[in-house]
Protein backbone atom coordinates (compact mmCIF):
# COMPACT_ATOMS: atom_id res chain seq x y z
CA UNK A 1 0.00 0.00 0.00
CA UNK A 2 2.82 2.35 0.92
CA UNK A 3 4.72 1.44 -2.26
CA UNK A 4 1.75 2.31 -4.48
CA UNK A 5 1.41 5.67 -2.73
CA UNK A 6 5.06 6.46 -3.35
CA UNK A 7 4.70 5.50 -7.00
CA UNK A 8 1.72 7.82 -7.43
CA UNK A 9 3.50 10.89 -5.99
CA UNK A 10 5.72 11.69 -9.04
CA UNK A 11 2.74 11.44 -11.42
CA UNK A 12 0.65 13.67 -9.15
CA UNK A 13 3.46 16.24 -9.01
CA UNK A 14 3.90 16.11 -12.79
CA UNK A 15 0.17 16.66 -13.41
CA UNK A 16 0.12 19.68 -11.09
CA UNK A 17 3.11 21.17 -12.95
CA UNK A 18 1.36 20.62 -16.29
CA UNK A 19 -1.82 22.27 -14.99
CA UNK A 20 0.17 25.26 -13.74
CA UNK A 21 1.94 25.59 -17.08
CA UNK A 22 -1.38 25.48 -18.90
CA UNK A 23 -2.85 28.10 -16.54
CA UNK A 24 0.16 30.41 -16.90
CA UNK A 25 0.21 29.91 -20.67
CA UNK A 26 -3.47 30.82 -20.88
CA UNK A 27 -3.01 33.92 -18.72
CA UNK A 28 0.02 35.04 -20.72
CA UNK A 29 -1.94 34.52 -23.94
CA UNK A 30 -4.81 36.65 -22.66
CA UNK A 31 -2.33 39.34 -21.52
CA UNK A 32 -0.73 39.46 -24.97
CA UNK A 33 -4.11 39.68 -26.69
CA UNK A 34 -5.12 42.60 -24.46
CA UNK A 35 -1.82 44.49 -24.14
CA UNK A 36 -0.48 44.17 -27.69
CA UNK A 37 -3.22 46.28 -29.36
CA UNK A 38 -2.61 49.03 -26.78
CA UNK A 39 1.13 49.01 -27.44
CA UNK A 40 0.52 48.96 -31.21
CA UNK A 41 -1.83 51.96 -30.87
CA UNK A 42 0.67 53.97 -28.80
CA UNK A 43 3.56 53.21 -31.17
CA UNK A 44 1.38 53.88 -34.21
CA UNK A 45 0.71 57.36 -32.89
CA UNK A 46 4.48 57.99 -32.83
CA UNK A 47 5.04 57.14 -36.52
CA UNK A 48 4.94 59.30 -39.60
CA UNK A 49 2.11 58.57 -42.00
CA UNK A 50 4.52 57.14 -44.58
CA UNK A 51 6.18 54.96 -41.95
CA UNK A 52 2.79 53.68 -40.76
CA UNK A 53 1.58 52.82 -44.26
CA UNK A 54 4.88 51.10 -45.11
CA UNK A 55 5.31 49.21 -41.82
CA UNK A 56 1.99 49.21 -39.95
CA UNK A 57 3.06 46.41 -37.60
CA UNK A 58 6.71 47.34 -37.22
CA UNK A 59 8.59 49.51 -34.74
CA UNK A 60 8.70 53.24 -35.62
CA UNK A 61 11.64 54.11 -37.88
CA UNK A 62 11.62 57.59 -36.33
CA UNK A 63 9.57 58.96 -33.48
CA UNK A 64 7.07 61.80 -33.98
CA UNK A 65 5.68 62.72 -30.52
CA UNK A 66 4.25 65.87 -32.08
CA UNK A 67 1.39 63.73 -33.41
CA UNK A 68 -0.13 63.71 -29.93
CA UNK A 69 -0.06 67.48 -29.52
CA UNK A 70 -1.35 67.91 -33.07
CA UNK A 71 -4.25 65.51 -32.42
CA UNK A 72 -4.96 67.31 -29.16
CA UNK A 73 -5.15 70.67 -30.94
CA UNK A 74 -7.29 69.31 -33.81
CA UNK A 75 -10.28 68.95 -31.49
CA UNK A 76 -9.47 66.14 -29.08
CA UNK A 77 -9.12 68.67 -26.28
CA UNK A 78 -12.74 69.78 -26.73
CA UNK A 79 -14.08 66.25 -27.07
CA UNK A 80 -12.02 65.24 -24.04
CA UNK A 81 -13.50 68.04 -21.93
CA UNK A 82 -17.05 67.06 -22.92
CA UNK A 83 -16.40 63.42 -22.05
CA UNK A 84 -14.94 64.39 -18.67
CA UNK A 85 -18.01 66.52 -17.83
CA UNK A 86 -20.49 63.83 -18.89
CA UNK A 87 -18.57 61.01 -17.21
CA UNK A 88 -17.99 62.76 -13.87
CA UNK A 89 -21.58 63.97 -13.53
CA UNK A 90 -23.07 60.59 -14.48
CA UNK A 91 -20.76 58.81 -12.03
CA UNK A 92 -21.92 61.07 -9.20
CA UNK A 93 -25.61 60.92 -10.10
CA UNK A 94 -25.79 57.21 -10.88
CA UNK A 95 -23.78 56.10 -7.85
CA UNK A 96 -25.69 58.29 -5.39
CA UNK A 97 -29.17 57.49 -6.71
CA UNK A 98 -28.40 53.78 -6.98
CA UNK A 99 -26.84 53.58 -3.50
CA UNK A 100 -29.83 55.35 -1.97
CA UNK A 101 -32.25 53.08 -3.84
CA UNK A 102 -30.32 49.95 -2.83
CA UNK A 103 -30.31 51.05 0.81
CA UNK A 104 -34.06 51.61 0.71
CA UNK A 105 -34.68 48.19 -0.81
CA UNK A 106 -32.42 46.33 1.62
CA UNK A 107 -32.39 48.16 4.93
CA UNK A 108 -35.66 50.10 5.03
CA UNK A 109 -39.03 48.38 5.41
CA UNK A 110 -41.19 49.84 2.65
CA UNK A 111 -44.46 48.51 1.20
CA UNK A 112 -44.16 46.39 -1.96
CA UNK A 113 -40.37 46.36 -1.71
CA UNK A 114 -40.10 43.10 -3.67
CA UNK A 115 -42.27 44.47 -6.46
CA UNK A 116 -40.21 47.68 -6.59
CA UNK A 117 -37.03 45.59 -6.76
CA UNK A 118 -38.42 43.58 -9.67
CA UNK A 119 -39.46 46.80 -11.41
CA UNK A 120 -35.96 48.27 -11.08
CA UNK A 121 -34.34 45.01 -12.16
CA UNK A 122 -36.66 44.95 -15.17
CA UNK A 123 -34.95 48.09 -16.40
CA UNK A 124 -31.90 45.98 -17.21
CA UNK A 125 -33.91 44.11 -19.84
CA UNK A 126 -34.60 47.31 -21.82
CA UNK A 127 -32.13 47.65 -24.68
CA UNK A 128 -31.12 51.32 -25.06
CA UNK A 129 -31.22 51.17 -28.86
CA UNK A 130 -34.92 50.21 -28.79
CA UNK A 131 -35.74 53.58 -27.21
CA UNK A 132 -33.76 55.75 -29.66
CA UNK A 133 -36.74 57.04 -31.66
CA UNK A 134 -39.08 57.92 -28.74
CA UNK A 135 -36.13 59.42 -26.82
CA UNK A 136 -35.25 61.53 -29.87
CA UNK A 137 -38.75 63.03 -29.90
CA UNK A 138 -38.79 63.43 -26.12
CA UNK A 139 -35.48 65.29 -26.00
CA UNK A 140 -36.60 67.61 -28.79
CA UNK A 141 -39.81 68.37 -26.91
CA UNK A 142 -37.85 69.08 -23.72
CA UNK A 143 -35.34 71.22 -25.67
CA UNK A 144 -32.51 68.99 -24.49
CA UNK A 145 -31.45 67.66 -27.88
CA UNK A 146 -27.82 68.38 -28.79
CA UNK A 147 -26.84 69.20 -25.21
CA UNK A 148 -24.57 67.51 -22.72
CA UNK A 149 -27.50 67.31 -20.31
CA UNK A 150 -29.26 64.90 -22.68
CA UNK A 151 -26.35 62.45 -22.41
CA UNK A 152 -26.02 62.93 -18.65
CA UNK A 153 -29.71 62.19 -18.02
CA UNK A 154 -29.80 59.19 -20.37
CA UNK A 155 -26.56 57.65 -19.12
CA UNK A 156 -27.80 58.00 -15.55
CA UNK A 157 -31.31 56.66 -16.20
CA UNK A 158 -30.24 53.62 -18.19
CA UNK A 159 -27.52 52.58 -15.74
CA UNK A 160 -29.40 52.99 -12.46
CA UNK A 161 -31.04 49.51 -12.63
CA UNK A 162 -27.72 47.68 -13.06
CA UNK A 163 -25.81 49.77 -10.51
CA UNK A 164 -28.67 49.42 -8.01
CA UNK A 165 -28.62 45.65 -8.48
CA UNK A 166 -24.84 45.65 -7.93
CA UNK A 167 -24.91 47.76 -4.76
CA UNK A 168 -27.98 45.94 -3.40
CA UNK A 169 -26.16 42.61 -3.67
CA UNK A 170 -23.35 44.05 -1.53
CA UNK A 171 -25.61 45.67 1.07
CA UNK A 172 -27.64 42.51 1.69
CA UNK A 173 -24.92 41.00 3.89
CA UNK A 174 -23.99 44.16 5.76
CA UNK A 175 -24.68 43.50 9.47
CA UNK A 176 -28.14 44.80 10.38
CA UNK A 177 -27.12 45.17 14.03
CA UNK A 178 -25.18 48.34 13.19
CA UNK A 179 -28.09 50.33 11.77
CA UNK A 180 -30.41 48.92 14.46
CA UNK A 181 -28.04 50.22 17.14
CA UNK A 182 -27.92 53.59 15.37
CA UNK A 183 -31.73 53.70 15.32
CA UNK A 184 -31.78 53.05 19.06
CA UNK A 185 -29.28 55.90 19.56
CA UNK A 186 -31.69 58.24 17.75
CA UNK A 187 -30.07 58.46 14.33
CA UNK A 188 -32.37 59.17 11.39
CA UNK A 189 -32.52 57.02 8.27
CA UNK A 190 -30.53 59.53 6.24
CA UNK A 191 -27.88 59.82 8.97
CA UNK A 192 -27.49 56.04 9.10
CA UNK A 193 -27.10 55.91 5.34
CA UNK A 194 -24.56 58.72 4.96
CA UNK A 195 -22.52 58.10 8.12
CA UNK A 196 -22.60 54.29 8.40
CA UNK A 197 -23.84 52.38 5.35
CA UNK A 198 -22.32 54.62 2.70
CA UNK A 199 -18.75 54.45 4.10
CA UNK A 200 -19.09 50.69 4.69
CA UNK A 201 -20.06 50.22 1.04
CA UNK A 202 -16.94 51.93 -0.29
CA UNK A 203 -15.59 48.90 -2.28
CA UNK A 204 -18.81 48.35 -4.23
CA UNK A 205 -19.26 52.10 -4.74
CA UNK A 206 -15.80 52.29 -6.31
CA UNK A 207 -16.65 49.29 -8.49
CA UNK A 208 -19.89 50.95 -9.56
CA UNK A 209 -18.10 54.22 -10.29
CA UNK A 210 -15.48 52.49 -12.45
CA UNK A 211 -18.12 50.56 -14.39
CA UNK A 212 -20.16 53.71 -14.93
CA UNK A 213 -17.04 55.60 -16.03
CA UNK A 214 -16.22 52.92 -18.61
CA UNK A 215 -19.78 53.03 -19.93
CA UNK A 216 -20.12 56.82 -20.12
CA UNK A 217 -16.61 57.34 -21.52
CA UNK A 218 -17.00 54.80 -24.34
CA UNK A 219 -20.73 55.04 -25.14
CA UNK A 220 -21.29 55.74 -28.84
CA UNK A 221 -24.91 55.20 -29.94
CA UNK A 222 -26.60 57.83 -27.75
CA UNK A 223 -23.75 60.30 -28.28
CA UNK A 224 -24.06 59.88 -32.05
CA UNK A 225 -27.85 60.17 -32.26
CA UNK A 226 -28.52 62.86 -29.66
CA UNK A 227 -25.67 65.26 -30.51
CA UNK A 228 -25.05 66.97 -33.82
CA UNK A 229 -22.84 70.02 -33.26
CA UNK A 230 -19.10 69.85 -32.69
CA UNK A 231 -19.33 71.73 -29.40
CA UNK A 232 -21.13 68.89 -27.58
CA UNK A 233 -19.57 65.80 -29.15
CA UNK A 234 -17.84 63.39 -26.79
CA UNK A 235 -14.65 61.48 -27.55
CA UNK A 236 -16.10 58.40 -29.32
CA UNK A 237 -18.14 60.47 -31.78
CA UNK A 238 -15.55 63.23 -32.00
CA UNK A 239 -12.78 60.81 -32.95
CA UNK A 240 -14.94 59.39 -35.74
CA UNK A 241 -15.56 62.92 -36.97
CA UNK A 242 -11.85 63.69 -36.76
CA UNK A 243 -11.01 60.52 -38.69
CA UNK A 244 -13.33 61.55 -41.51
CA UNK A 245 -11.52 64.90 -41.70
CA UNK A 246 -8.02 63.42 -41.58
CA UNK A 247 -8.84 60.70 -44.14
CA UNK A 248 -5.67 58.55 -44.25
CA UNK A 249 -3.55 60.30 -41.59
CA UNK A 250 -3.67 57.24 -39.33
CA UNK A 251 -0.93 58.23 -36.84
CA UNK A 252 -2.99 61.26 -35.78
CA UNK A 253 -6.07 59.07 -35.41
CA UNK A 254 -4.14 56.56 -33.31
CA UNK A 255 -2.72 59.38 -31.21
CA UNK A 256 -6.28 60.58 -30.54
CA UNK A 257 -7.37 57.05 -29.65
CA UNK A 258 -4.44 56.72 -27.23
CA UNK A 259 -5.39 59.97 -25.52
CA UNK A 260 -8.98 58.72 -25.25
CA UNK A 261 -7.98 55.35 -23.77
CA UNK A 262 -5.40 56.66 -21.29
CA UNK A 263 -7.78 58.04 -18.60
CA UNK A 264 -9.70 54.76 -18.28
CA UNK A 265 -6.49 52.74 -18.05
CA UNK A 266 -5.19 55.04 -15.30
CA UNK A 267 -8.55 54.97 -13.50
CA UNK A 268 -8.62 51.19 -13.44
CA UNK A 269 -5.01 50.93 -12.26
CA UNK A 270 -5.72 53.32 -9.40
CA UNK A 271 -8.93 51.65 -8.24
CA UNK A 272 -8.30 48.04 -9.26
CA UNK A 273 -8.01 46.63 -5.72
CA UNK A 274 -11.23 48.20 -4.49
CA UNK A 275 -12.88 47.45 -7.83
CA UNK A 276 -12.13 43.73 -7.69
CA UNK A 277 -12.96 43.54 -3.99
CA UNK A 278 -16.34 45.17 -4.52
CA UNK A 279 -17.23 42.91 -7.43
CA UNK A 280 -16.16 39.67 -5.74
CA UNK A 281 -17.93 40.50 -2.49
CA UNK A 282 -21.04 41.87 -4.18
CA UNK A 283 -21.65 39.50 -7.08
CA UNK A 284 -21.03 36.44 -4.90
CA UNK A 285 -24.01 37.21 -2.66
Amino acid sequence: MADSTLLNRPSAGLSSIVLRLIAWGTLIGFAIVIIYPLIWMVLGGLKSNQDFLSHPWGFPQSFHPGNYSKAWNLGVTHYFANSVIVTVLTIIATTLFSAWAAYGLVKVHIPLSKQVTLLIMGGMMLAPTVALIPLFRLLQTLHMFDTLWALIVLYTAFRIPFITFLIRAYMIDLPSEIDEAAHIDGASTSQIFWRIIFPMSRPILISAAVLQALFAWNEFAFALVFTSSEKVKTLPVGLVSMQSRLLTDWPLVLAGLTIAALPMVVLFLIGQKQFLRGLTEGMGK
